[in-house]
């Protein structure tokens, strides 16, 4: 028993470094990318909300793909494989592909770099943290205490990926491509036990069929949990994408801006970390729908007051919100999609209802609100996000399955015991 409990924990400690190393990689890269786009590429905020659209077209169409196999294969490893090959080539294609063709010829630049950032990131991700979502039930852990590595991965990169920034970028995209090399050592060493006390929770003999993904297109909650994702997580991550932009301009030095943007993407990545240590519990305790209810309710009112604020410190304590919401976000997904659908299609789910739907967003959303940065400003349409995410909450509280929670099952044995049977 005592060498299970070993094994476990050396393995914990394997799929973390994993996650840890993934999410470094993103942060000292992909993190800076909008200041990238448009300092260094030179385009407007009009053509940036268009690079994140077609971005998202390919996101949309590579993220069920990513589903499905992950749900045909399992626990295999060959699909992460695949993504850890791709981030590593990121500093050759990154300078030599990627930023030569956006300033030579724009629209087969933003082509091949949405492909290419699908495959690695934005579908990547995805698959990454699907998996760990089950490796993690799979060995009776907690999907926040391996995903909090991930956090910590990001504000470790972020401490110094401003400052790196300024000096080339270059220097960014060869530091991601290096710790892909380790990652992928770290990855080849991790050992999946399918046959854990857990197995029968996670794991089905009946591999997923396209006739399942058809019944859960006829789901009448998965269609519900696409409307809070379009009305809620759309605004949220939607107004991230050139939130560095607007940050900046409330300091004098854009360079300085840049600085701080990188320390407060440490000090939001910190925050994360720490709250996936708690957060996990406090959702099994109020219920993955008040989780997500309460995500909308904190969105709403962080780009309101985004919208309102005019000064760089009140500016500088909404950034890591963010990290907060990404982290109460993400846990109540996957506690929602664990308790209201099917263990076959969990990937699937997971990759189509939450993350592909995301990037659909991408798609009909970027560059209308590129558009409106450039026309109204960052202000105007901060708030616009902000009133839509509150509204789409509160129709979602209607619409929402309910889920079990902790609070409602001592409620009901409080009043058991006030009333007992006679």
């Amino acid at each position: 028993m005592k060498n299970t409990s070993t094994n476990n924990r050396t393995e914990y400690y394997k799929i973390s470094s994993f996650i840890f190393l993934y999410f470094f990689t993103w942060s000292a890269s992909i993190g800076l990318l909008a200041i990238w786009l448009g300092q260094k590429a030179n385009l407007s905020g009009t053509v940036i909300g268009t690079v994140f659209a077609v971005n998202g077209v390919f996101s949309v169409i590579l993220k069920p793909i990513y589903g499905y196999i992950l749900d045909m294969i399992g626990m295999s490893k060959y699909l992460l494989y695949f993504v850890v090959a791709m981030s590593a080539l990121m500093a050759p294609f990154f300078i030599y592909v990627y930023q030569p063709l956006l300033m030579s010829n724009t629209l087969l630049g933003i082509i091949l770099g949405a492909l290419y950032l699908s495959f690695a990131w934005y579908a990547g991700v995805a698959a990454c943290e699907s998996y760990s979502d089950r490796f993690s039930r799979l060995n009776g852990m907690e999907f926040g205490q391996i995903r909090m590595w991930g956090s910590l991965g990001w504000a470790v990169a972020s401490s110094f990926s401003g400052l790196l920034f300024n000096l080339s970028p270059a220097y960014n995209f060869i530091m991601g491509s290096v710790a892909s090399v380790i990652m992928l050592v770290v990855l080849l060493s991790l050992k999946v036990n399918t046959n854990s006390v857990h197995a029968g929770e996670v794991l089905t003999k009946e591999k997923i069929a396209p006739t399942d993904v058809y019944a859960l297109l006829r789901n009448r909650k998965f269609w519900a949990f696409c409307l809070y994702v379009a009305g809620v997580a759309w605004m949220m991550f939607i107004a991230e994408q050139q939130f560095s932009r607007y940050f900046v301009t409330f300091f004098d030095d854009v360079h300085q801006g840049n600085a701080v943007f990188g320390y407060l993407g440490t000090v939001q990545s910190g925050m994360e970390f720490i709250m996936y240590m708690v957060i996990p519990l406090f959702v099994n305790f109020i219920g993955a729908k008040r989780g997500l209810l309460i995500v909308g309710l904190i969105v709403g009112a962080r780009l309101i007051i985004s919208g309102l604020c005019d000064s760089h410190l009140l500016i500088s304590v909404l950034k890591p919100l963010y990290g907060l919401e990404i982290c109460l976000l993400l846990v109540s997904v996957f506690k929602y999609i664990a308790e209201h659908f099917d263990k076959r299609v969990n990937a699937t789910m997971y990759l189509l209802g939450y993350q592909a739907m995301l990037y659909v967003g991408n798609v009909v959303v970027s560059s209308p609100a590129g558009l409106l940065y450039d026309r109204i400003g960052f202000e105007q349409t901060y708030i616009i996000m902000g009133a839509t995410a509150l509204t789409f909450t509160l129709i979602s509280a209607f619409t929402l399955s309910a889920c079990q929670s902790k609070w409602r099952s001592a409620q009901a044995l409080n009043v058991a015991e006030q009333h007992p049977t006679r």
